[in-house]
């Protein structure tokens, strides 16, 4: 080696880097634990989760799920976390759930039209049955429907809502659509399936777009059913002041009133022994015994059409009883007429419709 030449030290070989540790096994979680998991990860760091959005059933699979999963080792989190990233970045692209979500996508660039027209497939699918709602909404809509749409649309509207309703709907129909309408319904022989289902779900849509009421049923059914349980005199009362404030409401409420003293025009003969067998036999006995004229009519129409040895048995034993007083005798007669209302209710009597006069 020559004097003053500096000399390289010698290479030394590069340290190799550690294998990384290999990742704990997932293949034992179920996806909803692999969710459950990534949400409790997303919750500790006081991170949103928006669980609101998934369908009710996912909802109620997750938490279940979160409240039986018990204790995670950390290598099992953090295995179930890489996989969750790495399926993240090979997302491209993201499209909305169902036709609801990529409406909501669209937004204003879509026809109002056309808009509709797609919700009311969406609700034909067989998935969303549109009839129940039609069934259960209120009679001054679909009224207003019927009115508006065409004929043979109403006559589909008739044929798919039960027969109680469709015929309380006629009668509240002009004479001439109400004879439009039925001759309409010929017309509905050949009508296909998925046409039905489209016009459900458009009525349906209709309906579904109208204000919200915070009452079910009108205010003349309501105050029906609050004179229902009210003293004769002061419902007779409240109905003459009616009467003169506004006609047509009061008219209203009276046809939804049933009190003891409709039973003879508003109750089948044949539904007199279920009336029998099911009221409290102390209230027909305090009626029978209180023995007043203006009860006459509907006791003797309650005892002709019962057994002959049960009349018998309610006219000896109420003969033996001392006279109610007037509050005893108003409860008595209207459980009695409350009862009936209940049977009515319940499909085990038909009430016969109230007459207009």
């Amino acid at each position: 080696m020559a004097p003053g030449r500096a000399t390289a030290p010698p290479a030394t070989a590069a340290k190799p880097r550690p294998a990384p540790a290999p990742r704990a096994r997932t293949d034992h979680l179920s996806g909803a634990q692999k969710a459950a998991i990534i949400v409790r990860v997303l919750l500790s760091e006081g991170l949103d989760t928006p669980i609101a959005t998934l369908p009710p059933e996912m909802q109620t699979m997750l938490t279940r799920t979160l409240g039986s999963m018990g204790l995670v080792d950390r290598a099992t989190m953090s295995a179930v976390v890489a996989e969750f990233v790495e399926t993240l970045d090979q997302v491209g692209l993201s499209f909305p759930d169902g036709v609801e979500g990529a409406l909501s996508l669209l937004g204003d660039r879509l026809d109002t039209s056309a808009t509709e027209q797609l919700r009311a497939l969406t609700r034909s699918d067989g998935q969303d049955d549109p009839w129940p709602r039609l069934e259960g909404a209120d009679d001054d809509d679909l009224l207003a429907i019927l009115q508006a749409e065409a004929q043979v649309v109403g006559a589909v509207l008739l044929s798919k809502l039960s027969t109680d309703k469709a015929a309380r709907l006629l009668m509240r129909l002009p004479s001439d659509l109400a004879q439009g309408l039925a001759l309409a319904i010929a017309r509905t022989g050949d009508i296909a399936p998925q046409a039905v289902a489209r016009i459900g779900a458009t009525l349906a849509e209709q309906v579904s777009a109208r204000p919200l009421r915070a009452f079910d049923t009108p205010p003349s059914k309501r105050m029906g059913a609050i004179l229902n349980a009210s003293p004769a005199g002061l419902r007779q009362d409240l109905l003459d002041q009616l009467e003169n404030v506004d006609a047509d409401y009061a008219s209203g409420v009276r046809a939804s009133i049933f009190t003891f003293h409709h039973i003879p025009e508003r109750v089948a003969v044949s539904d007199i022994p279920t009336i029998a067998r099911m009221a409290e036999q102390e209230d027909l006995l305090t009626i029978i015994g209180a023995n007043r004229p203006e009860d006459a009519p509907v006791i003797a129409f309650l005892l002709d059409n019962m057994s002959k040895r049960a009349a018998e048995t309610l006219r000896e034993d109420a003969s033996a009883l001392p006279a109610p007083d007037p509050e005893a005798l108003e409860a008595a007669l209207n459980r009695i007429a409350a009862k009936v209302r209940d049977l009515a209710d319940e499909g085990a009597i038909t009430l016969i419709a109230a007459s207009k006069s």
